[in-house]
């Protein structure tokens, strides 16, 4: 039920602040907000993926987080390619402001919890996260972006926020005692 609840949290904040609610149409986010909220929400996973190999033991949880580190730092750096070719400079935003300060209260959240209270904690965080990044994408960040070649590289992404999401999925499933991960995918 926590989950649940956290989900409804994290996509209402969303919605309030305009992503994944195409209908707020008068809150649309700009092109540089809206390259300041994936640089924003690529920080936090990096961070809170940091914080998970820190503190877990367990060998999912810290392939899963790894793997963000990894491919968040890549994304990153693309992102940054893209933001000196386009001249944009990223902008805050109400958005990437309520998102930093939920990640906080994630942070703190995560830093008083060790053993398996903080890995299903972690993983239930990213399932979410997750959910609500791949429908904040594609209902409000790629149909805002006015460049094509920031739509493009939104769209781009898509398919690597996807494959986070089903390899969180699964780690979940291994950890609340479903069968074991039968491969770490990389996408």
């Amino acid at each position: 039920m926590e989950l649940l609840t956290k989900a409804v949290a994290v996509i209402g904040a969303l919605a309030v602040m305009g992503i994944g609610t195409p209908a707020v149409e008068a809150q649309a986010p700009s092109d540089p907000q809206i390259v300041g909220i994936v640089v924003t929400a690529n920080q936090i996973d990096i961070d809170t993926a940091k914080l998970a190999l820190s503190k877990s033991k367990n060998k999912e949880i810290r392939d899963f987080a790894q793997q963000m580190v990894d491919d968040h730092t890549a994304l990153g750096k693309n992102v940054g390619g893209l933001v000196a070719k386009l001249n944009v400079t990223p902008a805050d935003s109400a958005t990437s402001n309520t998102l930093k300060q939920q990640a906080a209260e994630e942070s703190k959240k995560l830093k008083a919890l060790n053993g398996k209270a903080f890995d299903k904690e972690y993983i239930d965080h990213e399932v979410t996260y997750h959910k609500a990044v791949i429908d904040a994408v594609g209902n409000t960040l790629i149909p805002n972006a006015q460049n094509a070649e920031l739509k493009s590289a939104l769209e781009g992404a898509a398919p690597l926020f996807q494959g986070h999401l089903q390899h969180a999925e699964q780690v979940q499933t291994a950890l609340n005692g479903g069968s074991a991960m039968a491969s770490n995918p990389r996408h």
